[in-house]
């Protein structure tokens, strides 16, 4: 396949397959969260096929699609500010009520499912703001010294780990997911700023170096992963493994834009995924339809006590499916997802006649 120039609106479809395929991969996640599990709850089977899926979705999925989203999530922040600042707005302003009208969703949200994700993004959204204006150097070194904080408080709680015991409190910090997400916001701000996304072909050599290292990287923790899932299981076991998923989760889900942005550049690649990219358009309306669907309606009807792997894949297919055909359907018809209108009419206060695709996908 030959490399072809591609225009700005097609590179927002780029942005909303990569945003549509990490909502698959959050919701491999989610789905077995549906159910509150309790000392009555019957044990999931994670024997056979079920533990294979359970190994594979550690390595490949677990926390690397929420970073990808966050990722995506610092690149819209750009995008919107960028664009209300061309147009004279008051971008800061617009900003913050944007975030706030976030918060209310993420708020609404958490009585439909209780691990929601917008309210934690609304919340930290505020801290992206000061990088706004910053250099991508000064940026760049914030991403370095965060992630390497976040790396090295997981690495010593690894060492320092005692059976019953908390891990010093800096490292509980530091290790902690929050610190993961707001990396992958630096580093989607520093991407869109430094058009690392709008002109892929130009930045070749940076996007092949760094799928080198991070595939390096993924590979080895990947393999730590996999070590400890074929070992008997214990506390410890079950704690060295969620800490080499989390020291792999930046390297993986950037190994994976790297690669993504890549494909995309290919005309054809971006014609064969731009259903998912309908799924990505409306991902604010898709994301919280998800778990509408599978916490309220397919859990309760199909009487599941507990959902293992397998039947985790096929419930997150059935939901995806149902999300492609009704976006696919819905963007015939409109511009924007129904929560994304209202996101949208909350942030501005009125319908604005005329917007960007730029400003479409922020």
């Amino acid at each position: 396949m030959n490399s072809q120039p591609i225009s700005s609106r097609e590179r927002i479809v780029s942005l909303d397959i990569i945003r549509g395929i990490a909502l698959f991969g959050i919701m491999l996640i989610n789905v077995p969260a549906y159910i509150i599990y309790t000392s009555d709850t019957p044990p999931v089977d994670y024997s056979g096929l079920n533990g294979v899926l359970h190994t594979l979705i550690s390595i490949f999925v677990e926390k690397k699609f929420f970073s990808i989203f966050s990722f995506l999530f610092g690149v819209g922040f750009y995008i919107f500010v960028s664009r209300a600042e061309k147009r004279g707005d008051r971008y800061y302003l617009r900003y913050v009520r944007r975030l706030l009208a976030m918060l209310v969703f993420g708020i609404v949200h958490l009585l439909i499912w209780w691990g929601d994700i917008l309210t934690i993004y609304a919340l930290m959204g505020f801290f992206l703001i000061p990088f706004y204006n910053r250099k991508p150097r000064t940026i760049l070194l914030w991403i370095g010294i965060l992630a390497g904080l976040h790396e090295l408080s997981l690495l010593g709680s690894m060492a320092l780990y005692q059976p019953g015991a908390q891990p010093p409190s800096v490292f509980g910090f530091f290790g902690n997911d929050a610190v993961n997400i707001f990396v992958m916001f630096l580093l989607g701000l520093y991407a869109a700023k430094t058009n690392l996304i709008a002109q892929v072909s130009t930045h070749f050599r940076t996007y092949k170096l760094t799928q080198a290292v991070t595939l390096v990287l993924s590979v080895i923790l990947s393999a730590g992963v996999l070590w400890m899932s074929l070992v008997t299981e214990s506390d410890a076991v079950s704690f060295y493994k969620n800490s080499l998923i989390g020291l792999g989760a930046v390297p993986m889900a950037v190994f994976y834009l790297t690669t993504l942005f890549r494909l995309l550049e290919h005309k054809g690649v971006q014609k064969m995924l731009r259903p998912i990219g309908c799924v990505g358009q409306m991902a604010f309306s898709n994301y919280i339809g998800q778990d509408l669907i599978g916490a309220n309606i397919i859990i309760p009807l199909a009487g599941l006590q507990v959902v293992s792997p397998l039947p985790a894949l096929i419930i997150a297919i059935v939901i995806y499916l149902i999300e492609l055909i009704a976006s696919i359907i819905w963007l015939r018809f409109f511009s924007y997802g129904p929560l994304e209108w209202i996101w949208r009419l909350l942030t501005y206060g009125r319908l604005r006649k005329k917007q960007s695709a730029e400003a479409a996908n922020a």
